[in-house]
């Protein structure tokens, strides 16, 4: 077996099984664990403060119990995270954080807190004026109340060398990971869409330096191998492309994902908190106002379009899937903007609607999609 596809194995598993990883850290370590549920979680503090963060990003569970606090026309990835909550599936968990940056995440936050008490429940709000002094002011404030409830919870206190600390961490796995991103464009043959969603995936499961490891060893092994750009190049935009039959129904089609706009993949390490700048709290708030290229991040200019279209010429994309989250109203309000652009430019552009708790039906649409680009 080739040096890339036995660490490719390793993080495959990992990303497919998060409570074996979570069950198995507490168990080697006796520290405690906390949930960080979409999108946008300073998930430093959690590490500083010597737990592990662990991402929730829902996951295919029949929905029962979760019905009775939230509306059916909740998205799946929250809807599936109250499920997990409240059938014990997050019980190994000590707390979670909630970040407020869309209307179901305000109302499903203190649903969860009501429903799952047994679990801590901490909250927090960005300000949608980011790039003002204030916003960066308000939400170190609010990063400094999330930091006393993981206080609280541990009985330790947390000092700013070790929030710099799991700064300097954090960037690190940051960086491997758009190191690896770019490899993997040049290396289609042997990163597949599945492959390449569960490398990206397996770091809310694992902790930080070991996936850093892992993701730049992998990165040696790609170096290593001739470039072969195998298949017709796409661009996923969206929440997440979280399906494992439609990933594997695009690789059957010919088609290889280039690069991504996704929430749960290149958003997340598109920036690094900066290193310096003020004190540690500051500086992650920072990494708020720098940020670009979401729809849950207020933006007038919608810079998120430019963007995707440089991604598309960067890459040679010939296609890009539109993955929208069912019911995610800011993700859908950017969608006419989108359209429009790609309309302009001659990109084909294919509409996805994605539930985590729904049957994949993709094959016939990306089959055609495949054969007009």
């Amino acid at each position: 077996m080739s040096a890339y596809n036995e660490i490719l194995d390793l993080l495959i598993d990992a990303a497919k099984h998060p409570l074996r990883q979570l069950q198995t850290f507490k168990a080697r370590t006796g520290r405690m664990a906390v949930g960080c549920f979409p999108e946008y979680v300073p998930a430093e503090l959690v590490y500083a403060a010597g737990m592990f963060p662990i991402g929730l990003w829902g996951g295919q569970t029949e929905i029962s119990r979760a019905k009775e606090y939230v509306p059916a026309f909740c998205c799946s990835v929250l809807m599936s995270g109250l499920e997990y909550g409240l059938n014990g599936t997050y019980k190994d968990l000590d707390a979670v954080i909630f970040p407020s940056l869309c209307d179901t995440l305000k109302c499903l936050s203190q649903n969860f807190k009501v429903a799952v008490p047994a679990i801590k429940h901490i909250q927090f709000a960005h300000p949608q004026m980011r790039k003002i002094e204030a916003g960066v002011q308000f939400l170190e404030s609010e990063y400094g109340r999330v930091l006393s409830a993981l206080e609280e919870l541990s009985g330790t206190k947390v000092s700013d060398e070790a929030i710099a600390e799991a700064i300097t961490v954090f960037n690190a796995n940051r960086g491997a990971l758009r190191r690896f991103v770019g490899l993997s464009a040049a290396h289609t043959d042997v990163i597949s869409p599945s492959a390449r969603h569960a490398v990206i995936k397996s770091g809310y499961f694992m902790e930080k330096p070991a996936h850093t490891a892992l993701v730049n060893e992998l990165c040696d092994a790609l170096e290593a191998l001739p470039e072969s750009k195998k298949g017709k190049r796409v661009l996923l935009t969206g929440i997440m492309a979280d399906d494992e039959a439609m990933l594997r129904i695009l690789a059957d089609c010919g088609l290889a994902v280039a690069a991504d706009d996704l929430a749960q993949e290149t958003r997340q390490f598109r920036y690094d908190v900066p290193e310096e700048g003020g004190a540690p709290l500051c500086r992650l708030a920072k990494w708020w106002q720098i940020f670009e290229g979401c729809s849950l991040a207020y933006d007038p200019e919608k810079t998120r379009i430019g963007m995707i279209l440089d991604e598309v010429e960067k890459y040679g994309v010939k296609g890009v899937v539109v993955c929208m989250m069912k019911f995610c109203d800011p993700e859908e309000y950017d969608y006419p903007l989108l359209k429009q652009a790609l309309e302009d430019k001659g990109i084909p552009a294919l509409y996805m609607e994605i539930d985590q708790n729904a049957e994949a039906q993709a094959q016939t649409r990306i089959q055609a999609f495949s054969e007009i680009i």
